[in-house]
């Protein structure tokens, strides 16, 4: 079975976006369009003090009719961050995403950040188990 250390190896794009919990939304979500994707760690002297998702964004500014370059990123970033290990399955970590209504888990080691799996890396490595999984069935079966 998949860990997230495997799952990190795997990924094409390796780059862990971060942002300071003082910055701006408006530096937050440029830094977000450009480079497409839809959060960002927010890390304050190494330590994972939170993340900024478009769903921050959305639900904390937007509907709130607040200014997004007047706003800093503590004011509105999800605190209570539930980060995982890169020792931990692929199916403990969909698990937890499903419970949590999550899409993104930073990966923490030794207290430091050392990468950040979306859902659709987990979906990934999950479709390519089960392709693993079908090929060895299909061997065995061959003889």
């Amino acid at each position: 079975m998949t860990n997230v250390a495997q799952v990190l190896y795997n990924k094409s794009n390796k780059e862990i976006v971060t942002i300071h919990p003082e910055a701006t939304v408006l530096e937050a979500i440029a830094m977000m369009a450009q480079k497409g994707i839809g959060a960002l760690v927010v890390l304050d002297a190494q330590h994972v003090v939170g993340i900024l998702s478009e769903r921050d964004y959305t639900r904390k500014i937007a509907l709130h009719h607040r200014s997004s370059d007047h706003t800093t990123v503590a004011e509105i970033m999800t605190s209570k961050v539930i980060t995982v290990n890169p020792q931990q399955s692929v199916e403990e970590c969909l698990s937890l995403m499903t419970d949590k209504h999550l899409r993104h888990l930073p990966v923490v080691e030794n207290d430091q950040l050392v990468g950040l799996i979306s859902i659709g890396d987990l979906v990934k490595a999950t479709m390519e188990d089960q392709k693993q999984l079908i090929l060895q069935l299909q061997q065995y079966i061959s003889g």
